[in-house]
């Protein structure tokens, strides 16, 4: 006779560690609203002192300049979801109880890029909102039933959301917050920059599908002059995030604790 298990490791149930395990640390909650209150006061901003110098920017982007400063915060936000375990020692609790190692590493990323997403978008939503109470007068009056507006305002909280999950990688692949956020500063938002100022026009359209320009061509609700397309950003993106993440897979399933 055999003893039924009282409990197994499912897709739902680790989802639901990591769900909890996301909300209980303090961090989270910190870094959020920090992250939601910098692209809130800075959309305020720009819309209470626009005096007409900056008409050629599309509106979205205007609105918005705040995220710039906001993706640093959700991308810390992203290392520390894996990072930070085995700076403390909780990855080994969490590997022990799920042995397959997998399910805990793609629970973490579904439950921080949902998070990341929804927070993203509807923060966007309100921020230009906003905005409009002071630009609903002059040149840059624009509704969320314009066209390309909503999809802009997705886009850009998706086009931050892929990034993050790069540096929730980068976080896994590392194991040390420091090293990991230097190396998401380093190679996603600095090294794009230095080879752009390379004379060459192949490095110029190469540069085109790196993860911090390929975000930029999300959040527009107007085709950027020299960007690609916001259909091929997203697709550069997701590979970007996709690839980061498959290696810190494949590197978890090799290396010890």
């Amino acid at each position: 006779m055999t003893t039924a298990v009282p409990y197994r490791v499912t897709t739902p149930r680790v989802l639901r560690s990591e769900w909890h395990k996301f909300w209980t640390l303090r961090s989270t909650w910190i870094t959020l609203a920090v992250a939601s209150a910098l692209v809130l006061a800075v959309g305020i901003t720009m819309g209470a002192t626009y005096d007409g110098d900056d008409s050629e920017i599309d509106t979205v982007v205007f609105v918005l300049l705040g995220t710039q400063l906001s993706q640093l915060c959700v991308a810390v936000l992203g290392i520390l979801v894996t990072a930070s375990e085995y700076s403390t020692g909780m990855i080994r609790a969490s590997l022990t109880a799920v042995p397959r190692r997998m399910p805990v590493l793609w629970s973490k990323a579904g439950v921080f890029a949902a998070v990341a997403l929804v927070l993203g978008f509807l923060t966007n939503v309100v921020t230009f909102l906003v905005a409009q109470i002071w630009l609903s007068d002059g040149d840059k009056a624009t509704s969320l039933t314009d066209p390309g507006v909503l999809g802009a305002l997705a886009g850009n909280a998706a086009g931050i959301t892929l990034m993050s999950l790069i540096a929730l990688g980068l976080g896994a692949l590392l194991r040390s917050v420091p090293a990991a956020i230097g190396a998401f500063v380093g190679a996603v938002l600095i090294l794009p920059e230095i080879l752009g100022m390379l004379p060459y026009d192949v490095v110029d359209s190469a540069v085109n599908h790196f993860p911090t320009q390929s975000a930029e061509s999300l959040g527009s609700a107007t085709h950027l002059a020299g960007a690609v397309s916001p259909a091929m950003g997203l697709l550069s993106l997701t590979l970007w995030a996709a690839a980061v993440l498959t290696a810190a897979a494949l590197l978890l399933r090799r290396r010890d604790v």
